[in-house]
């Protein structure tokens, strides 16, 4: 940030008082600009023991694949965001939506929120962000052709619990960043 949204001064980088963070701050009318974490909102829809992937159009990451997932809008819920995601990106359609995980992201200031669910009527194709869509058991995911760190953790997590046929909701920090080897730290 260059400039107040407020008054339109440049802003400098210092800890406001009473503060223990660096913050934008504006010498000229005293706005503090605060810059929180995003929230990601996504889903594993399942059909027929497969799940559905969307192999990236754009950046970053274009061309790999990916769960349906992207920035939580403002006035919805996490689970209106996910599911406005699976239909963006893969037209499908997503049923039954539980939490699956929430997964913190510290080194780019993301955090996930993960649901899963069933693909209305195993019907899905390309959105504007993605050049192709397919159903895969985990045999057949592209495991080396994973867009993020956190879909691999969150496919991981979720074939290892429909295994033992009891789905929870899970709790990771992640990281490490893509193209990197995985490091993550499971809290559940």
């Amino acid at each position: 940030m260059n400039f107040c949204s407020h008054c339109g001064s440049p802003v400098q980088t210092r800890v406001p008082p009473g503060d223990n963070r660096e913050r934008h701050v504006c010498p000229a009318c005293e706005t503090i600009h605060y810059s929180n974490p995003n929230n990601v909102c996504g889903c594993i829809l399942e059909w027929r023991g497969r799940v559905l992937l969307c192999k990236r159009s754009i950046e970053p990451r274009h061309g790999y694949w990916t769960l349906p997932a992207g920035f939580m809008e403002n006035r919805e819920t996490t689970i209106e965001g996910a599911a406005r995601e699976a239909r963006e990106e893969a037209c499908a359609q997503a049923e039954s939506l539980s939490l699956f995980g929430i997964y913190n992201l510290p080194f780019i200031s993301q955090v996930y929120l993960m649901y899963h669910g069933r693909l209305a009527g195993g019907e899905a194709r390309a959105g504007a962000e993605t050049s192709d869509v397919g159903l895969f058991d985990e045999r057949e995911v592209p495991w080396d052709e994973l867009a993020f760190p956190v879909v691999v953790e969150s496919l991981r997590r979720w074939f290892e619990d429909r295994r033992r046929g009891d789905f929870r909701v899970h709790h990771a920090d992640i990281l490490s960043r893509p193209g990197q080897p995985l490091q993550i730290q499971r809290l559940d």
